[in-house]
Order: C-alpha cells, then structure tokens, then sequence
C-alpha cells in the first residue's frame, strides 16, 4: 500500500497507540502528497501528477535524516482538473470540494496532536486552492502551521536539463514531466505517441500572458489539440533520473526547513508578552 513510500515513514502504516505515544507531536512533519487524474496528452496516463508527487516524496523520505520526524499521508489523487475536462478521462473536483476535504483532513491531524502539515502539490491548477486553504485553517487554528508548496519550487535541475521555450511553455506533459515518468513508471509512457505541441495563439506585444503576472483565464483545449504544451519527443530517462535525484534532494531541504521552522509571532510583542519587558513597535512608533 506504501507504493513509493518508504514502509517506516507511511503514516497510514501506524497504529493510533503509535501516535497516541509519538514524543515531540508538534514538530513532527506531516506531508500530504497531491496530485491529479486528468489527460497528460496521447503518449502519457492519467497519474502523472500524483505518481510524481508519491515518487519525488518517496525519493526524499529515504533520503532523509531518520532524526527527523515525517510521514507521508496516502496520495490525494483527485483535484481541481476542470481546466482539462474536455478530454476523456479526467476527473475534477470543484474547488470548495477539494478546499472541503483539505480542510477536514488537516482537522484530522491537527486533533491527534500534529501542528505542521506539508500539503506537496504536484499539479499547477490548484496551487491558489492549496494557498486558500493553508490560510483558513491557520486563521483558524494559530498553532497549526500549513505550508502549501508546489513540488517544482524545491531546487532542482531543470534549467540545466530543459531548454529555454521548454521552461516557459512547457507546463503541460512535456519534456520534464515526460522523463520524469521514464524514470518512475516506463512502462506506462507510449514514446511512440510522444507530441510536440506548444501553446498556441498566445498575445504578441502585450502584458496579457498565459502564466505570469497579468494571466488570463483559459481552458487546455483553448491553447492545445494535443493536451501536451511542450515537446514530449525529446525526453528521455537520463533527465528523468537526474530530475527525480534532484527533486528528492531538494525537498528532503524543504521537510528539514519545515521541521526547524517556527511561526512569527509579532503580535504577542504588541500585546506585551515578549518577556523581555521590550515596548511594542507600535508603542516606540506612536511616542
């Protein structure tokens, strides 16, 4: 059932006595992986978001200091996908279902005694749901701390593996995702099938643009025929490997950070319960 994961970091793997006695609850990292089901063009399955999401995870928890405490939640394989809808076989859930199920899971954690919660997104259109989310629920709980990360923001070797154009435009079963599922899953890709495709009739001369600082909304039947934005032709399993390599060790960065991280706290200066007998900012600013 662990798949990816290595047996002794798979939470679901624990009896509730193992958690009940579990020292230290609230620096312990818990990660819950999400990825998708939904079209990745005619040469790729429809896991490719959640099978990287398990496998870079995996990657990183065997790679990890067995000092530090993390478990990995079972993969949330449904997302918010209805950009893709158009093509047969995925599956979507709406944005207040996926922000439901977020939120109900991470109450779970947070009452068996957990306080930091990595939700480790491997699919792009649902990063603003991941973001709302980790807001909400520390808004609502002040001593749980959510970390919503996308899973390609770790350090890594993609700039050194993939061209220019391909960074830009190929977000979408291209060559990074295509070699990455070279390494991890060969038997499911059909290179035969493999596509070039980029997006297609995007603004010239304006700051409109597909992703960036003033995007406009768009669906992938709008910008492709293929379901692929990028150049699935090139990929191989030498770059898949040396990404999954890269990725792992990034994150295993990323869950040390999340383990030595503490919340800032201001506020408890303005209201006087630093315990240093310091006056607030506030106060030196006003006097």
């Amino acid at each position: 059932m662990h798949g990816f994961i290595p047996p002794d970091r798979f939470f679901p793997y624990l009896t509730w006595t193992d958690i009940q006695a579990m020292p230290d609850k609230e620096n312990v990292v818990i990660i819950q992986p999400l990825g998708s089901i939904e079209q990745h063009g005619p040469h790729l399955p429809i896991i490719v978001d959640s099978a990287i999401a398990a496998a870079v995870l995996g990657k990183a928890l065997s790679k990890l200091h067995p000092t530090i405490p993390a478990y990995a939640l079972p993969p949330l394989y449904y997302g918010k996908s209805n950009e893709h809808w158009h093509f047969p076989g995925t599956i979507t859930l709406s944005a207040q279902t996926l922000l439901a199920v977020l939120t109900e899971m991470a109450e779970s954690i947070y009452r068996a005694g957990f306080r930091k919660l990595v939700l480790m997104n491997a699919h792009g259109g649902q990063l603003q749901v991941m973001e709302i989310a980790a807001r909400d629920i520390h808004q609502k709980y002040e001593d749980f701390l959510i970390f919503p990360l996308f899973i390609w923001r770790v350090p890594n070797m993609a700039k050194e593996l993939l061209t220019p154009k391909e960074l830009e435009y190929g977000i979408h079963a291209g060559d990074g995702e295509t070699s990455l599922l070279l390494s991890i899953l060969p038997e499911q890709v059909k290179m035969e099938r493999a596509v070039a495709e980029y997006p297609q009739e995007l603004p010239q001369d304006s700051l409109l643009s597909m992703e960036g600082k003033l995007p406009f909304a768009w669906v992938t039947r709008d910008l492709t025929q293929s379901g692929v934005m990028g150049d699935a032709t090139v990929a191989t399993k030498e770059k898949g490997d040396r990404l999954l390599e890269s990725l792992g060790e990034g994150w295993v960065k990323a869950i040390e950070d999340v383990y030595k991280f503490r919340q800032p706290q201001a506020w408890m200066k303005s209201e006087g319960r630093s315990g240093g007998g310091e006056k607030s900012v506030i106060t030196r600013l006003t006097n």
